[in-house]
């Protein structure tokens, strides 16, 4: 008995010098890295994800670093590698084309947390973040069901994949079950010869409000709708600065806040893998300034509705 007592003591202290090394600093944001395939000054998509990082920067006091760009595995390999020797633990790829390479190297850079959007997580440090976009592409719908003066409404989508066309789609006819939508796919975000003849066929088919849901287009569409005294739907960020004449509303997805609120989880322990999703009621998602063309009894009520659909996760149906 003499002789464990005399070494208990010493145990006890290994056991706290060894536990003070454990998880706890691997659980923490020590700098951050951001991998853009353009660029941070397209002010849409890119813009959005470097804000997100300074809002980092700032809640955190950590040193952030960013590359753009970067659009291939070879080259996201080395942009990680340059992070982590500068002490980067938690990477964001903005854009869904880093989910399969950040799966690659997950392994291999196991003190690193890996960042993507809307794709397909696999990797126990890989976390896909996806907006639940179906909810605000319906009260996009229901505005522009309302402000409709010829009963044709046209939605200009990136793929068919996106939540919010169905949506879209859905909330129009909600709000008008006279509407007409027309759907036309550029099967690119950055298309913009593409996403233009699109809109001059819709507007030579009659109809009068479009939702441009694509970020790397959608200004030019508006720009053009804006010439023929039509209307649009903003898509990403609140474009009511690009016309109150013309937006009538936007559907805005916060980025720069789902970086901090993920960011946030992170240094708490509570940052999931796999695929999470964020909607209205993680304050990520929201409709933008309404136009002054916008009814004011239509917005209250449309806000009601709104409301609803946070406290409940109903939307709204006839």
């Amino acid at each position: 008995m003499k002789k464990i007592s005399k070494w208990l003591p010493l145990l006890f202290i290994l056991i706290i010098l060894v536990s003070c090394g454990q998880p706890e600093f691997e659980a923490r944001i020590q700098k951050v890295g951001l991998l853009v395939p353009d660029t941070i000054n397209d002010q849409v998509w890119g813009t959005k994800g470097y804000k997100g990082i300074l809002q980092i920067k700032t809640q955190f006091d950590v040193d952030v670093f960013y590359e753009e760009g970067i659009t291939s595995e070879a080259a996201t390999r080395q942009a990680v590698e340059d992070f982590v020797n500068k002490g980067v633990n938690f990477i964001f790829g903005h854009g869904s084309e880093y989910a399969v390479f950040f799966n690659e190297l997950a392994d291999e850079f196991p003190n690193v947390h890996f960042i993507c959007f809307n794709g397909n997580a696999r990797e126990e440090n890989v976390t896909s973040l996806n907006f639940d976009s179906h909810a605000m592409g319906f009260f996009g719908g229901m505005v522009a069901g309302k402000m409709t003066e010829t009963n044709k409404v046209g939605i200009i989508a990136a793929y068919e994949w996106q939540p919010e066309i169905t949506g879209f789609y859905e909330g129009a006819f909600f709000q008008n079950n006279k509407v007409e939508v027309e759907i036309d796919y550029v099967q690119n975000w950055d298309n913009d010869e593409r996403a233009i003849t699109s809109v001059e066929q819709m507007i030579a088919d009659g109809v009068d409000v479009v939702y441009p849901a694509g970020d790397g287009y959608n200004v030019p569409v508006i720009d053009k709708l804006k010439e023929a005294g039509l209307y649009a739907i903003g898509f990403v960020s609140d474009q009511s600065d690009l016309g109150e004449e013309t937006v009538l509303t936007s559907t805005v997805q916060h980025v720069d806040q789902l970086y901090l609120l993920v960011a946030e989880q992170y240094n708490k322990g509570e940052l999931r893998s796999g695929n999470l999703y964020f909607d209205f009621q993680d304050g990520v998602i929201s409709l933008g300034k309404f136009s002054p063309k916008v009814d004011k009894d239509f917005q209250e009520e449309l806000d009601k509705y709104i409301q609803e659909y946070i406290e409940t996760g109903n939307l709204p149906s006839q």
